[in-house]
């Protein structure tokens, strides 16, 4: 069983940098694939970024790429999201999961384990 919480969250302005963490509780966690998703009212849940075990394969929604860096510390089990020139569509619920798999895979339905979710909110 895997735990997780986010942290981070916030109102900014757009052109404004977030940086959330998610910790992970138990061990083995530099065994599990993290990612993180969003969801807007009224829409799916969406992926936004992940990373593998050892950091060594990162993915991005290309609506992200260029201004998120996803990265992980396994010795302090957490992942974070660095979030540069934010814009008002990134406005979202963030959620981290967890898969157990040494790839990156991008289906919410794939995931093992999801935190409770931080709210980001982007002002014009």
């Amino acid at each position: 069983q895997v735990q997780l919480v986010e942290s981070g969250g916030g109102l900014v302005q757009a052109g404004e940098s977030l940086r959330l963490s998610c910790t992970a509780s138990g061990r083995s966690f530099s065994s599990y694939t993290m990612s993180w998703f969003r969801q807007a009212p009224g829409e799916e849940r969406k992926f936004v970024a992940g990373i593998n075990w050892n950091g060594g394969t990162t993915l991005y929604a290309d609506s992200v790429k260029g201004r998120f860096t996803i990265s992980r510390d396994n010795a302090k089990n957490t992942v974070y999201l660095q979030m540069n020139r934010l814009k008002p569509e990134d406005t979202a619920v963030y959620y981290c999961a967890a898969l157990l798999s040494i790839v990156v895979v991008t289906g919410t339905v794939d995931y093992d384990y999801w935190g409770q979710g931080t709210q980001v909110t982007v002002s014009s």
